[in-house]
């Protein structure tokens, strides 16, 4: 079975066994999330969710990203700003789709 799941502001085609990063999501490690807003299940689209469906998803880990450096400056004033970033995430892994 395949599905579109939102999560975060975000949409992700997902099958069952997939492993994903998603946006953090306040859940531990191991534990299962279900998420409920399901746009489309094996091509039957929602308006805008498709009711009853469900996909089950198992926590792997959470984590943050790989620093990304922010570097500004104005030519001949004299400025410069340095600002680093590490964007937190969440592992997690596909376990079941449920239609209905």
């Amino acid at each position: 079975m395949k599905a579109v799941i939102e999560t975060g502001g975000k949409q992700y085609y997902v099958e069952e066994g997939t492993v994903l990063y998603v946006e953090k999501l306040d859940v531990e490690a191991g534990k299962e999330i279900t998420f409920d807003k399901v746009l489309m299940v094996n091509g039957k689209a929602g308006n805008p969710y498709v009711k009853g469906a469900k996909v089950v998803a198992e926590v792997v880990k959470q984590g943050k990203a790989k620093k990304v450096i922010v570097y500004k400056y104005n030519p001949k004033k004299n400025y410069h700003k340095t600002q680093g970033h590490r964007q937190p995430y969440t592992k997690i892994e596909i376990k079941t789709i449920k239609e209905k």
